[in-house]
Parts: C-alpha cells; sequence; structure tokens
C-alpha cells in the first residue's frame, strides 16, 4: 500500500482564522502540545456534503480543551460554520474531517498558563477506516491488549485528547505485527473496555450489551446505536463485562465515527459470526448519516 504523507497534499487547511493552502499549514517544534500532549482533536464524517451530527462533535471538542484547561477561541456555531467552509474548499462530497486544537510555543515548561490555544481544521476523502484482512463478509479480528484503558482519575478519559491514544497506537502497532486488525483492551480493573480507538457492542440472542463508560471516551457513534437500539425495540444492557464472556456472545461489533458500524468476526481465537443484528444495526446507521430516512420510519417499515 502506497502512503501518501499527510504534510504533502493538494487542498487547504483552515488555521488560526485563515484558509491555508495544505503544505503550509504548520506549528513550530517547541509548541507546548507536541511536548506535553496539550491537544485535542476531532473527527467527522461528511455524508454527501453534510456532516453527521457537526454540532455534537463542535461542541466535544470545545469540552474536551476545557478538561485539559484549554479554551478554544470559537464558538461551537462557528467551529460548525469553519468546517462547512474547509469541506466547500476541498470539494469533499463524502470524507473525513480532522478538527484539532492545541497549546503554542509562549511557554516550554509543564506548567502552559500563557500559551496561547490554536485550531485547525482539516478534511480529506476517506471512504473506510477498517480493511478486514479476512475479507469484509467475515468481519475484522481484534487481539486482547496487554495495554490497558486508565483509572479515570489518572486521566481526562472523556477528554478526545491526543495523550490518551499512546497506549493506543502501542497496542495496535502489537496487533498489526501479530496480523489483526484492532485490539480489544481491558480498563485498568480488568473489565472488557473497547477497542484501540472504537467502542464495542457485543450481542446475545438478539440484545446489545456494551461496557459502561467508565474508563474510556462515550463515544457519539456508541451514542447513537444505544438510541437506534431504544428506538426500534431493541434491549441495551450498557454493563460491566468481563474478559471470560466474551466467548458466550453471538456477534460483535465496533463503534466510532472512522470505524462507523464494523463487525468484529474474531477475537484472539474466537471466530464470531456477521450476524442480523449486527447487518440491522449497519443498515439504520447507514440510513441516517445519508439522511435517507429517520429512526422511526425504518422502525416502522
Amino acid at each position: 500500500m502506497t502512503l501518501i504523507p499527510f504534510d504533502d497534499r493538494d487542498g487547504y487547511i483552515w488555521m488560526n482564522g485563515e484558509m491555508k493552502p495544505w503544505r503550509e499549514a504548520k506549528l513550530h517544534v517547541l509548541s507546548h502540545g507536541l511536548h506535553y500532549g496539550g491537544s485535542v482533536f476531532e473527527g467527522e464524517r461528511v455524508y454527501d456534503g453534510e456532516v453527521f451530527k457537526l454540532t455534537e462533535h463542535s461542541e466535544r471538542l470545545i469540552r474536551s480543551a476545557e478538561m485539559l484547561d484549554m479554551v478554544v477561541p470559537y464558538t461551537a456555531k462557528e467551529l460548525d460554520e469553519l468546517t462547512l467552509e474547509v469541506i466547500e474548499a476541498n470539494n469533499i462530497v463524502n470524507g473525513y474531517v480532522r478538527p484539532v486544537a492545541w497549546r503554542g510555543s509562549e511557554q516550554m515548561a509543564i506548567s502552559a498558563t500563557m500559551a496561547s490555544v490554536h485550531v485547525a481544521i482539516a478534511c480529506w476523502e476517506w471512504p473506510k477506516y477498517f480493511f478486514a484482512k479476512a475479507g469484509e463478509d467475515k468481519g475484522i479480528s481484534l487481539q486482547t491488549a496487554q495495554w490497558r484503558r486508565p483509572d479515570p482519575t489518572t486521566v481526562p478519559v472523556q477528554s478526545k485528547a491526543a495523550g490518551v491514544y499512546m497506549i493506543s497506537t502501542m497496542a495496535k502497532h502489537n496487533a498489526d505485527r501479530n496480523g489483526y486488525d484492532d485490539v480489544l483492551m481491558h480498563d485498568y480493573k480488568g473489565r472488557v473496555a473497547e477497542s484501540s480507538g472504537s467502542n464495542i457492542f457485543f450481542v446475545k440472542d438478539g440484545a446489545l450489551k456494551t461496557p459502561v463508560p467508565e474508563c474510556f471516551l462515550n463515544g457519539i457513534t456508541r451514542q447513537t446505536v444505544i438510541q437506534i437500539a431504544k428506538e426500534i425495540g431493541v434491549d441495551v444492557d450498557v454493563t460491566t463485562i468481563m474478559p471470560d464472556e466474551v466467548n458466550s456472545f453471538d456477534e460483535v461489533f465496533v463503534t466510532g465515527t472512522a470505524a462507523e458500524i464494523t463487525a468484529v468476526g474474531k477475537i484472539d481465537n474466537k471466530e464470531f459470526a456477521v450476524g442480523p443484528v449486527t447487518k440491522r444495526f449497519q443498515e439504520f446507521y447507514g440510513d441516517l448519516v445519508r439522511n435517507k430516512a429517520t429512526i422511526e420510519k425504518r422502525a416502522a417499515s
């Protein structure tokens, strides 16, 4: 696979009040966010020219920054409008949006009370996040990771903060080397948590079970799936799930803005069917994000 570097592309990135040519959107090497993790970001999907739940993402970026004691110098409404400008400037119909906010270079120490907050928004075509090695009809494979989601008193787990994803990168590198598509992460108590960057759902007898988001981000797509389930009459149990329960489930899928709803066909040595419940939710979600039908109309059909 040929990789196209993200710093050498055509297009435009909005940065600190200015629409810049893609290759000119740069920050200084001594920016505080690079050295101390003072950075938050979002991931958003563009479907047929519209961003799904755009305002929710803009609001979360602001909340994420607040948890890191940063103030984003734009309102959610302004971020919404700027996002649409970036999409238009790049002629994106279906793709991905990445807003990011970070601390600047005024200070180089642990404390950053005087550092400015910078904001940029980029977007690009990105049709799919996961490409399952075993084939689309079999779902992706997950390897149980050695790294665990941390105690929520040690890190701001509900902030989409760059530093929180360090363990995800290390865990996924190991899974890549072992031939898996992604990882299944436990939390600091040894309970099932999520994948490297997606929430997880299990299916048993037609009902859903998903971990309590105590130690990981309560994703917007996760919340959407729970909403869909409630409105179409599928039971959802948000509960503690232990590793020894995993093999008892019928189906598994992961959720996220990038991943959307992706079936899981294997966890370690246990295989799962890409079954009817997973497929049903994929169809509902696909229609919802493209405004083809409301949940209520699909449920009644």
